[in-house]
């Protein structure tokens, strides 16, 4: 098939994006190497690379594998795990269990992984994978919903879901991965995700509204200030839980989270009880506030980047 792969320059390199469509079951393994490489966590594996190749779409399954490769030496992309330096991984599934696969609208696909490589992460692959999925899952597979699920304190994430692609959260799932540890996350800090719906033929459309009016004038369900801690690095300033109000009762409504939860994670992995537990106690209390804001009928409506007082902070904007 025709229009598989497009080749991005950015920073001056070239990058080619491609869907995976080999029959060799070894090309497999570099996926699930790089997989690991990102994640770090033994215990949590892809299927092998047998299974891997037989799930592909162009095989016999219903998943999508994108990657995206550099050059090599010579000049030519070479689409082998040494020149992977990002990939997505996703797999149609349905939105009512009942309704099964008898009706194409209640397919979607879900998108389950996508990583880049550490060294790479400057470059904005990340919203281009996401792009180029969105292709190909429209022109070839004919789904027109991605669904995915992302950590809610993850400013990264949050920004290029919520904000770029304008998706919509579905639903705040407690501790969906459990005991999930590895280089982004820590088992004593529950795997809280947002499930999150992208319609991929929808255009973004969001009421007008002011960011710095909202934080000026107290309209912050979660607050935080800043607190210098000794942590696994050395001294270092990290965001603290001020305050919550999950009664808030304006239109609009800010939820505010680390601006580097991966960092904080990071820093704050050391016995000192005192510092291991911020991250946890941000877990606990934006999951209260969340979860009771849906009940409440507020809706995320964006996520944006505030640069004031000397920090940049990050923000969920809900309106009622």
């Amino acid at each position: 098939m025709k229009g598989l792969e497009i080749i991005h320059t950015i920073k001056g390199k070239k990058f080619l994006f491609a869907v995976e469509t080999s029959s060799n079951k070894d090309d497999y393994q570099k996926y699930e190497d790089l997989r690991m490489e990102i994640w770090k966590e033994p215990t949590d594996q892809m299927a092998g690379a047998r299974n891997l190749h037989c799930e592909n779409y162009f095989d016999r399954g219903s998943s999508l594998f994108t990657g995206v490769f550099r050059k090599d030496k010579r000049g030519n992309f070479s689409r082998d795990g040494d020149h992977l330096v990002g990939f997505s991984f996703g797999f149609v599934g349905v939105k009512d269990k009942e309704l099964g696969f008898r009706s194409s609208e209640n397919l979607t696909f879900y998108s389950q992984y996508l990583g880049v490589k550490k060294d790479f992460q400057s470059f904005g692959l990340g919203v281009l994978i996401k792009e180029f999925q969105k292709k190909m899952v429209l022109e070839v597979v004919g789904v027109g919903v991605i669904t995915c699920t992302y950590d809610p304190l993850v400013g990264v994430n949050a920004y290029r879901n919520i904000h770029h692609f304008g998706m919509d959260v579905r639903e705040y799932k407690e501790a969906f991965y459990r005991d999930f540890g590895g280089e982004l996350n820590r088992v004593d800090v529950p795997g809280d995700r947002l499930y999150v719906s992208w319609d991929l033929k929808k255009d973004i459309q969001r009421p007008q509204y002011e960011l710095e009016d909202l934080v000026r004038n107290e309209h912050l369900a979660v607050d935080s200030a800043i607190l210098e801690v000794k942590g696994c690095s050395g001294p270092v300033k990290l965001e603290v839980v001020a305050d919550i109000n999950p009664d808030l009762d304006q239109e609009y409504i800010l939820i505010e989270i680390p601006f580097d939860f991966y960092k904080m994670l990071r820093e704050t992995d050391i016995p000192d009880e005192s510092v291991r537990n911020i991250p946890l106690e941000w877990r606990m209390k934006t999951r209260e506030v969340f979860q009771k804001l849906f009940m409440r009928e507020y809706k995320v409506i964006d996520f944006r980047i505030f640069r004031g007082d000397d920090r940049k902070r990050d923000f969920y904007v809900l309106k009622r």
